[in-house]
């Protein structure tokens, strides 16, 4: 079995997160560029599979800049087979249309049984990269699962909603986006950080792909302004002076949220 691990490199969600103001980009160069934690979860989702079923190919793809080959190897440190990354000037900015074209791509030049991605990235948010992948490619989805079981023929999982849990499963080829709820993403040790440095890294671009990012024929995002989040105001302080409750009740009234 073929897994495909869609990873992705992000500023580090403890420091401090800014917008380029001149591009409307993030600004990358202003933060610690980490592994995004929910693919950490997924690379260990698709690694235990693999050690419970010998003969398991764990490989992980991402679109990012030649800079993130770090974060990548990261992920061969935790113990997948291989990379793909995807290297391109043209793709900078790409909207959530573009990086799916891109990666579904990648993933027919590749290969797979199953593709495993984090629901929602920590830095774009956008949480639907992995329904437009299998749109794209033809294949079902099981999105935002709390529980994976995979199969030598079929995947499944646990879905967590406001109305309850839901059981679903889906016939391979097929893509999945887990949550949080999975297991976090196990240590590298120094052997496992050695192992990666010798292990298959493939780089491809948009024209090995067949993608044109520039092609006028297809509707693309385009941000119209960026603006610098405005300082926090000082908060208003209610004392209680026998009309608390009152003077609460009418705040909550003016800021709308009653």
């Amino acid at each position: 079995m073929k897994i495909m691990v869609l990873i992705k490199e992000v500023p580090d969600t403890w420091g401090e997160r800014r917008l380029d103001l001149e591009t409307g980009l993030t600004d990358r160069a202003g933060s610690t560029p980490v592994l995004d934690e929910i693919d950490e979860r997924a690379v260990e989702a698709a690694l235990s599979s693999a050690d419970a079923t010998p003969g398991t190919e764990v490989v992980v793809l991402t679109m990012a800049p030649t800079s993130a080959t770090a974060t990548v190897r990261k992920a061969l440190a935790m113990g997948a087979t291989s990379a793909v990354h995807v290297v391109d000037d043209a793709l900078r900015g790409a909207d959530l249309v573009l990086t799916a074209e891109v990666l579904a791509a990648a993933l027919r030049h590749t290969g797979f049984d199953l593709v495993v991605a984090g629901n929602l990235s920590t830095d774009g948010g956008g949480g639907v990269l992995p329904a437009m992948i299998a749109e794209m490619l033809g294949v079902p989805q099981l999105t935002a699962l709390s529980s994976l079981e995979i199969g030598k023929d079929t995947v499944a999982g646990d879905r967590v909603s406001d109305a309850g849990t839901m059981r679903v499963s889906a016939p391979l080829p097929a893509v999945v986006s887990i949550t949080e709820a999975l297991p976090e993403g196990r240590f590298t040790t120094f052997k496992g950080i050695m192992a990666a440095k010798k292990k298959p890294y493939e780089i491809l671009d948009a024209t090995a792909l067949g993608v044109e990012p520039d092609d006028p024929a297809v509707a693309r995002y385009i941000m119209l302004s960026v603006a610098e989040r405005p300082p926090r105001a000082a908060g208003t302080k209610i004392v209680d002076e026998g009309d608390a409750g009152e003077r609460l009740a009418a705040f909550l009234i003016a800021e709308g949220v009653a």
